[in-house]
């Protein structure tokens, strides 16, 4: 997805001084989900020189080595073969970032410095770390983008710090338990619903698909309910140059483009709906990222007070996360956030008085409120939007 860079970067007039930038996106390209794959897929997916470290730090480096994860298969375990092939012989961890999502995330960090770094001079050096902060999620695609994010943004580091939240209550993945979103989200989706009569009308195509795929009519694992899945599957092989999938049992049955295409087209109109147009859809999104939201206010007022010393920060997030952002800001043109999907807020000052302008794919985030275009909004008048949209108590009311 377009994300900051010089050359479509907008610098505001010299009266705007810039005080803190917080950016939140979605990891770069990966592997699908394991959930996302078929029992048995027709090609490979080989990630023999590619694959997620997992080692621990020592305080004397002398003591530990670097150890990368490959998945095992074609063992005699016979539970193994209850979860099929899928990939049949990958090594792959599923999902995973690739070594085209590293490229991808080395040249989103590159941008970046480009702007704030070489236009702007406002990025804070390699060596003032307590003037950035990099955010992660449990899942490690997001630490995996960070580590070709923070090569392009600092080429002389080696390391950088991912700060997690305990899984229980973590803002950004978002994994925060809330009954009243849950609802919220099952009335969306409901079969009897205009989702159930998206589905309904998409049988035809989605009986194609299953024709490929093997999966079943009446399966269970979420590829019935909406087209997440069949959506996942293929745009991870195409955004990697690999075709689309025809069947193991007769080749000749293919997946064609014009079906990806809408299958893909409906995939945006689901996240559009689930976020945008359904009834309470703006609440569901403050119910999601809400917690997230209060502590991007808390950040800037603590600019805005000078007990917040970082000048820049970047969360590492998924779709989950940045689509709920831009239904809480009501963006009027939702759209499912791609691979690298950015949104940037940046405070600035001007004559003792604070602004906001928030940018999407690298320009200001067009909304459907009162508030218009996110572009030198007054920090009040953001707050006040803020306040309105966000229960005050989450943590009662999600009881």
């Amino acid at each position: 997805m377009p994300h900051v860079r010089k050359t479509e970067y907008k610098v505001p007039s010299k009266e705007y001084e810039l005080q803190y930038v917080e950016v939140i996106q979605r990891h770069h390209k990966r592997t699908p989900y394991a959930s996302n794959t078929f029992f048995k897929e027709d090609i490979t997916w080989d990630c023999t020189q590619e694959g997620p470290f997992h080692h621990a730090k020592n305080a004397n480096p002398k003591h530990t080595s670097q150890v990368v994860w490959q998945r095992q298969t074609g063992s005699q375990n016979p539970f193994e073969k209850k979860v099929g092939p899928g990939f049949v012989g990958s090594t792959c961890e599923f999902p995973s970032i690739t070594s085209e999502g590293i490229d991808d995330a080395l040249v989103h960090g590159e941008d970046i410095r480009g702007v704030y770094g070489d236009l702007l001079g406002f990025l804070p050096l390699s060596n003032e770390k307590e003037k950035y902060h990099f955010r992660v999620t449990s899942n490690v695609i997001t630490s995996q983008t960070l580590g070709g994010f923070g090569k392009g943004l600092f080429p002389d580091l080696k390391e950088h710090t991912g700060w997690i939240q305990d899984d229980s209550y973590d803002s950004l993945k978002p994994a925060l338990a809330c009954k009243l979103r849950d609802t919220i989200g099952t009335q969306i989706t409901d079969i009897s619903s205009e989702w159930g009569n998206h589905l309904n009308l998409t049988s035809e195509l989605r009986e194609r698909f299953n024709n490929v795929s093997g999966i079943e009519p009446n399966d269970t694992a979420g590829w019935s309910t909406s087209w997440d899945h069949p959506y996942d599957n293929m745009s991870a092989k195409q955004c990697h140059g690999k075709p689309l999938p025809c069947s193991t049992n007769n080749t000749a049955i293919c997946v064609q483009q014009e079906d990806a295409n809408t299958i893909y087209r409906l995939g945006n109109y689901e996240y559009a709906y689930r976020w945008r147009m359904a009834e309470n859809s703006t609440l569901y999104s403050a119910l999601t990222m809400g917690p997230w939201f209060i502590e991007l206010q808390d950040h800037m007022k603590g600019k805005m007070d000078g007990s917040n010393p970082v000048k820049y920060a970047h969360n590492f997030g998924h779709d989950g996360s940045v689509a709920p952002v831009l239904g809480l800001l009501q963006h009027d043109e939702p759209v499912w956030p791609g691979m690298g999907s950015e949104v940037v807020f940046e405070l600035y000052k001007k004559s003792n008085e604070y602004y906001v302008r928030v940018l999407f794919s690298g320009q200001p985030l067009k909304t459907s409120t009162p508030l218009e275009t996110l572009d030198m909004v007054p920090y009040n008048e953001f707050e006040a939007y803020l306040k309105d949209t966000i229960p005050q108590d989450l943590t009662t009311l999600c009881k």
